[in-house]
């Protein structure tokens, strides 16, 4: 699993750099500043689950189980849900899109505190 979400953590990064390039380079005059924001957090919290995701990668190696495991998955899951629903909202201005956010974000929440418990234990 180590190298899985190692490789998934590095995609991901790749990813965040190309679609913040992207608002700020093709987005900037297409997008609402408000909207441009919004697509800005989607981007940022993607690059520090990427980095996350590396971390688990790490932590996985030296601490196998499957609270680390669960982490990376929830890192995934988070990414997915906050990141991908605050793209979609911005680029398409479908509000209710907002409201799921909010899921990505508990994932996240779980994710770190599964691998606070994954290295405790």
């Amino acid at each position: 699993m180590d190298r899985f979400f190692f490789i998934t953590g590095s995609l991901s990064a790749f990813l965040a750099v190309a679609l913040g390039a992207f608002a700020a380079h093709g987005l900037k005059d297409k997008l609402m500043s408000e909207m441009l924001n919004v697509f800005e957090v989607g981007v940022r919290y993607q690059m520090y689950h990427a980095l996350a995701l590396l971390a688990v990668a790490w932590a996985s190696a030296r601490w196998p189980g499957s609270s680390i495991n669960a982490a990376g998955w929830l890192f995934i899951a988070g990414t997915i849900i906050f990141s991908g629903s605050l793209y979609l909202l911005s680029l398409t201005g479908i509000r209710w899109l907002g409201a799921i956010t909010p899921i990505g974000g508990l994932a996240f929440l779980l994710g770190w505190l599964l691998l606070a418990w994954g290295a405790w234990r």
